[in-house]
């Protein structure tokens, strides 16, 4: 099926990418409060609001409102925005800090990238917690989505592997928005099946995607043992992971998030990007999509990017 994606609809599709993801976010970021227990999702027990949201939902609103102001990811600008609104009690890791406040204070962003972890760059998952609602704003072309992912993760992450791992998550949400505007949702080893094939074979984020696919079906303390749960704050610890669950409650907005909190780990990385592929097929509000008392309890988005 061909078709033109106004931009509009691009707009409201990574909004909902973007909802998913700070909805998730914030939820998963109370469980790192001493006395919360993830079983109390599983009954219905939720945290009392407002949740508060971390760096990763601070980030992806810099993602969206790039997106809406340009119709595209200019990496300059993006690493400008980055470091601006750069908000360190938001859970920033230090390593993000120091490139990001070298970046605010004049170091071009490929200078600052590449200098993070003695010269190797970083591998970690920051590139893949941000990107969904850019995925699902290329809900029409998977290659653009793949592109402009690596565009906007290379501004903070030289690592091989790390913009491997926003590429993946920008795939699987464009895939999830695609098929929600089909209305046909993918079978989950037709979706990790994709997003492997987007990827560098060698990559290990593709090797854990491709283990993820051979996981379908399993239970999730088996996916956690075999692909990890966050716990290292690595793409190759978190994606193939987070695409697991998506794959496997695509349909099922509640049920992916439960998943994530259940498995612990990063809770609050893995819930924003399995809320952001999740949300890109299912919306908000919607049968099996972001409950609305959710997206209330949730602290509001910047006045920003609203």
């Amino acid at each position: 099926m061909t078709f033109t994606l106004f931009p509009d609809a691009r707009a409201a599709l990574a909004r909902d990418s973007l909802a998913g993801l700070s909805v998730g976010d914030a939820l998963g970021s109370q469980f790192f409060v001493p006395g919360r227990h993830p079983a109390d999702v599983a009954a219905g027990r939720l945290p009392p609001p407002p949740w508060q949201w971390t760096d990763d939902t601070e980030m992806a609103c810099s993602v969206v409102a790039e997106l809406a102001e340009h119709g595209d990811v200019d990496a300059d600008r993006l690493a400008l925005a980055f470091a601006q609104r750069c908000e360190p009690y938001r859970g920033y890791g230090p390593g993000a800090v120091t490139i990001l406040r070298l970046i605010r204070t004049g170091t071009p962003w490929p200078v600052a990238a590449a200098s993070a972890f003695d010269g190797q760059g970083s591998c970690g998952n920051g590139a893949a917690m941000r990107v969904g609602p850019l995925g699902a704003w290329y809900a029409d072309s998977t290659a653009k989505a793949a592109a402009r992912a690596r565009a906007s993760a290379e501004v903070t992450h030289a690592h091989a592997e790390g913009i491997a791992g926003a590429v993946a998550v920008a795939v699987a949400a464009s895939l999830a928005a695609r098929a929600r505007l089909d209305g046909d949702r993918p079978d989950p080893a037709r979706l990790l099946a994709a997003v492997a094939a987007a990827l560098d074979p060698a990559a290990e984020v593709a090797r854990g995607v491709r283990r993820a696919a051979g996981l379908l079906g399993r239970p999730l303390a088996e996916a956690v043992d075999g692909l990890g749960n966050g716990s290292r704050v690595t793409a190759q610890d978190t994606v193939a992971f987070t695409l697991w669950v998506a794959a496997t409650h695509l349909a099922d907005y509640p049920a992916a998030v439960r998943a994530c909190v259940e498995a612990g780990g990063d809770v609050d990385t893995t819930a924003a990007i399995v809320g952001s592929v999740v949300a890109a097929y299912t919306g908000v509000g919607t049968p099996g999509g972001v409950p609305d008392g959710w997206l209330a309890a949730r602290e509001p988005l910047p006045e920003w990017v609203r």
